[in-house]
């Protein structure tokens, strides 16, 4: 009888259980070669070996030391891999695939505080955000979650709700955790920091930094280009809330464009969001003002695809149909918009590469891999998603009351 059965008195908490899948697979050799070296290392217990191998204790942790030699691999290889740096490192996937499966295997991991502690660093980036339920926040998150995994760095997120007291102490709460820098979304940090700022939409310059910015001029010259195509000339804009960073700049840019093309803007049909809550809440109330005020027009060019699927719901209440009444635009091209019913035409915004870039150029400032003099921005181009919210101008405009498509 094996020691650690019912008779023994020893516990069988924590037992780890090994198959030994094939006598000549690598793992079974691996574990018959390294018996020894494993009966050192449990606390004392007894080991089985037989059609399966049982350790019947809780195993101490395994050190980078005892890992590596059970895997007669250098220490120096074992971490690069555990840490996700193998690739980097051009160790052979082959080695990488045996490392993680034997890690799993004795349950051993990086000890990311020793590591810290013995590089004074913490492999932490803080991330601000407005609003984290939207789909524009989302998407950036994704692009910057893609990149910091690469690099084995943890990150995590806040969401000011545009209060300022939050927007102005998150910062200060983040140093006060170590993070090595931050990434501000639609977010304007005006306080200097010692770490690192990379900013999605800042649009502000200021010293030390950089900016990832959409090209509005060329995305306002997709939009109104295609309403224009399609014979649209009384066109109604709702511009995003005040609060927004790329609020002012967007405007700017489709004003100029407008110019550019011919094409009148009737301030009787430019509208503001006020509310800040997210979601298409905002543009269903903005909408129905709109219609409100009694002015025709056959399309709508909204701040963001939420605004835009917002609006077609409030033109379907009063009875208006999509795109054969009137056309509906959005921008940023969120994942929502493309199950919309109908599905949304819009300006495809690259917000995850968007993300991605932040991250990338962030961990480029953290090691002091980008020349100086920094780049104050960089930009990134929009294209437009042509779906089934635009048609060609009818005569008849809105406001007009009749009944909607089902």
């Amino acid at each position: 009888m094996c020691e650690g059965d019912a008779t023994s008195g020893v516990s069988w908490k924590g037992t780890v259980r090994l198959n030994l899948l094939a006598p000549d697979s690598w793992l079974a050799g691996l574990l018959l070669r390294k018996f020894v070296l494993l009966s050192t290392i449990a606390r004392p217990g007894a080991l089985c070996l037989g059609n399966n191998y049982v350790v019947k204790k809780t195993l101490k942790p395994i050190t980078l030391k005892e890992f590596a030699a059970i895997l007669e691999l250098s220490q120096s290889t074992v971490s690069r891999i555990i840490n996700g740096a193998g690739g980097a490192h051009r160790i052979a996937e082959e080695t990488q695939q045996r490392v993680l499966h034997a890690a799993a295997l004795y349950g051993y991991t990086a000890n990311s505080v020793a590591r810290s502690l013995r590089q004074k660093r913490s492999y932490t980036i803080g991330v601000i955000v407005p609003e984290i339920s939207d789909g524009y926040s989302t998407a950036v998150l994704s692009g910057i979650e893609d990149e910091l995994l690469k690099d084995g760095f943890f990150y995590f997120v806040v969401s000011h709700r545009h209060r300022a007291e939050l927007l102005e102490g998150y910062p200060r709460m983040m140093l006060a955790r170590s993070v090595e820098g931050i990434i501000a979304v639609d977010s304007l940090i005006e306080e200097e920091l010692p770490v690192p700022l990379v900013s999605v939409s800042g649009h502000k310059s200021r010293e030390g930094v950089i900016n990832i910015e959409l090209h509005h001029e060329q995305a306002a010259h997709l939009a109104l280009s295609h309403l224009q195509t399609l014979g649209h000339k009384r066109i109604a804009f709702i511009k995003g809330q005040a609060f927004s960073s790329d609020t002012n700049l967007r405007w700017q840019a489709i004003v100029e464009v407008a110019r550019s093309l011919g094409i009148a803007v009737d301030p009787r049909l430019v509208v503001q969001l006020q509310s800040p809550e997210p979601g298409p809440g905002p543009g269903i109330e903005i909408t129905r003002e709109l219609l409100g005020t009694g002015q025709p027009f056959t399309a709508i060019f909204a701040f963001n695809d939420l605004t835009a699927i917002g609006a077609i719901v409030a033109l379907k209440e009063a009875g208006l149909r999509v795109p054969k009444d009137v056309s509906v635009l959005g921008f940023d091209d969120v994942l929502a918009g493309a199950t919309n019913n109908p599905p949304l035409t819009t300006i495809h915004q690259p917000l995850r590469g968007m993300g991605q870039a932040a991250a990338s150029t962030l961990l480029g400032l953290i090691r002091d891999d980008i020349p100086h003099p920094h780049p104050a921005v960089i930009t990134v181009y929009p294209r437009l998603v042509v779906r089934k919210s635009t048609g060609h101008a009818t005569t008849q405009t809105a406001p007009h009351h009749g009944q909607a498509d089902d």
